[in-house]
């Protein structure tokens, strides 16, 4: 029998140790890259560097930000989606990747939803409906006044095709029924230059950096699309106190892995994004920012939000429209049995007889109530 002395001892239990410290800090020595799928300097980037410090403590990891922007956030996404599913490789991006994506780009040979899986939500980010101040307009009701005006010509800038100043500026049009030209930018900041400089007539611009311009009166705020009034700019109206209930959306940020990735390292991954996001530098970087700090990761809550988004971008109709083209051109294509259902049926039916081959997300199942008067 071998006698357990007091550096015997220290021994095994510094040995027991290792596989949890190991199973903590899952990427340890390693270089983890999260890749954000959009241009440098907007919300998604800076958001994602602030937490790289935070994120890489838990994982034991230098992490390092790749920016990879193009096609609405597709080039990047796609570019983790085909790295080795080790935990080494996140995206940094929105909630609008799996809701408004796959209407915009129905032909993309990837689905968000199904090929990739959630570690947690980073902050929610609210939009700033902004205008130049040489415009003279201080209210929304003076925005659409002037829309309405004959021979409007209103423009408002975008970071790109269902981006959130897309998302909510088309929605803007249908709630007030004002046309307005959508103007595509790279990035928030390419859009930022043009709106400082009073080329664009408005803007739904991120919450991070319209609060610094709207602050230095260089931009002049009409109101906010959080749920609540934000306690950096009380003075902005919310677009629900507005009448504009149906805009009341907060776009969410997460961080995504490879669907693939082993579920022994997608578990270890979310307990250090939860944590991550509970370092009190980063929630207080981030709170200056007008972010909603999200707290842990909530799965859960994640599918709802984006079912919510997405019912939203099919009723404001989207660009390209694929899913109600042949609906709305009536008679020539739907049956007349159609008339008067609810649109999820519709749909339902045209997708089983194989008129549009368009894989439905299961939230239409949700929005039965919602009715379309087809031309019989």
């Amino acid at each position: 029998m071998h006698q357990m002395t007091r550096r015997t001892m220290v021994a095994a239990a510094l040995a027991a140790m290792l596989p949890l410290q190991a199973g903590a800090q899952q990427n340890a020595g390693k270089i983890t890259t999260v890749v954000v799928p959009f241009a440098a300097a907007g919300p998604t980037d800076f958001m994602a560097r602030l937490l790289a410090r935070p994120l890489g403590h838990e994982l034991g990891s230098q992490v390092i930000i790749e920016n990879r922007p193009g096609a609405s956030g597709n080039i990047g996404t796609k570019q983790v989606m085909a790295s080795k599913p080790d935990g080494l490789t996140l995206v940094h991006t929105t909630i609008a990747m799996q809701a408004i994506n796959p209407m915009m780009y129905p032909d993309q040979d990837f689905n968000p939803a199904r090929d990739l899986v959630s570690l947690g939500i980073t902050g929610a980010l609210p939009n700033v409906l902004v205008v130049h101040p040489s415009s003279g307009i201080k209210t929304i009701a003076e925005l659409v006044a002037k829309g309405k005006q004959k021979n409007a010509q209103l423009n408002f800038a975008t970071f790109g095709p269902g981006s959130s100043p897309h998302f909510f500026g088309t929605l803007f049009e249908k709630l007030t029924q004002v046309a307005a030209t959508p103007i595509a930018y790279k990035g928030s900041g390419d859009a930022a230059k043009d709106m400082l400089a009073g080329r664009i007539d408005y803007m739904f611009d991120s919450m991070t950096s319209a609060i610094a311009n709207v602050k230095a009166e260089k931009l002049v705020a009409l109101a906010i699309t959080s749920p609540q009034r934000s306690a950096l700019l009380p003075d902005v109206p919310t677009l629900k106190e507005l009448g504009y209930a149906a805009a009341d959306v907060n776009f969410w940020l997460m961080l995504q892995v490879p669907a693939k990735t082993p579920p022994e390292i997608v578990t270890a991954l979310r307990q250090a994004v939860s944590k991550a996001v509970q370092d009190p530098e980063y929630k207080q970087n981030v709170a200056a920012r007008g972010v909603d700090q999200a707290g842990a990761a909530r799965i859960d809550e994640q599918d709802a939000a984006v079912d919510r988004l997405a019912t939203q971008g099919l009723l404001i109709d989207l660009p390209p429209k694929a899913l109600f083209d042949k609906i709305e051109r009536g008679v020539e294509t739907v049956p007349r049995r159609h008339a008067e259902r609810p649109v999820s049926q519709v749909v339902a039916d045209l997708l089983d007889g194989g008129e549009i081959g368009y894989g439905l997300p299961p939230f239409l199942d949700e929005i039965g109530d919602l009715s379309l008067t087809l031309q019989a």
